[in-house]
């Protein structure tokens, strides 16, 4: 993984996410959750989806992209 300093300085990074990792297309420092529109530093990158090829800031970010794209049905207590 590049470091952060490392020709990204502090651009946007272009992504390809893969199963269990992800290709840097373009370099940078970041990039933007889907959801919540925050910056996620490449280096704490650890939620995404495959087949939408977007990023996610956390696993809350994660779960509601699922629901809202209709790949979990929502639960009501």
């Amino acid at each position: 993984m590049l470091n952060r300093f490392d020709n990204g300085g502090n651009r946007e990074a272009r992504l390809k996410y893969l199963d269990a990792d992800f290709q840097i297309l373009s370099p940078g420092s970041h990039v933007t959750c889907a959801m919540t529109g925050k910056s996620i530093p490449l280096e704490e990158l650890r939620y995404w989806s495959v087949s939408r090829q977007e990023p996610y800031v956390d696993c809350a970010a994660s779960l509601d992209a699922e629901k809202s794209a209709g790949a979990l049905p929502n639960q009501k207590r």
